[in-house]
């Protein structure tokens, strides 16, 4: 004779569902569709001119960030402008010039509102600068100098000094008017 007896499931941890439990964090999604150089330009001034041996460099790097919504549902593109400058550190005459704009075409969801912001200027260009890194290397080395490695950005530190800039200089407008 099989006498079995059943013995109730007890519930998993998961599936117990309280009406006061706090919604669990959405973690934010991105994904990188496409990116490509929308502009770039370098001189090779010392070339131009017809000067050679051996010349010091002092390179100044600009950095400006961009970013904006596309039609498509979630979709921004941000870009990275890069001005890669150098000149003789005797006389600071112009060696060669970069100037490059590089995209990216992003997919982001679960961001909050105030948060898209900070988000693009900070997170997506962090995933561009690897790649835009290796193409200034490339140019300057393909256009007849040592390649230009550059240094790592801290683009969390580039938008709080940016945002500060303009609370800066709204206030000035603010005391003036």
């Amino acid at each position: 004779m099989n006498d079995t007896t059943e013995t109730p499931e007890k519930p998993k941890p998961n599936e117990t569902a309280t009406a006061d439990a706090p919604k669990e964090q959405v973690m934010p999604k991105m994904q990188v569709l496409a990116q490509f150089i929308k502009d770039m330009s370098f001189e090779n001034i010392l070339a131009q001119r017809g000067n050679g041996g051996d010349i010091q460099p002092d390179v100044e790097v600009q950095v400006n960030l961009d970013a904006k919504k596309r039609s498509a549902e979630h979709q921004f593109e941000v870009s990275i402008k890069l001005r890669c400058g150098a000149k003789t550190k005797d006389k600071g005459d112009q060696i060669f010039l970069l100037e490059i704009e590089y995209a990216g075409i992003f997919h982001v969801e679960n961001v909050a509102e105030e948060q898209m912001h900070p988000f693009l200027l900070i997170e997506c260009p962090r995933m561009l600068f690897p790649f835009l890194r290796r193409i200034v290397a490339d140019v300057t080395q393909d256009g007849g100098f040592q390649s230009l490695n550059l240094e790592n950005i801290d683009f969390r530190q580039l938008y709080k000094s940016e945002m500060m800039r303009r609370q800066a200089e709204t206030a000035t407008e603010a005391t003036v008017n």
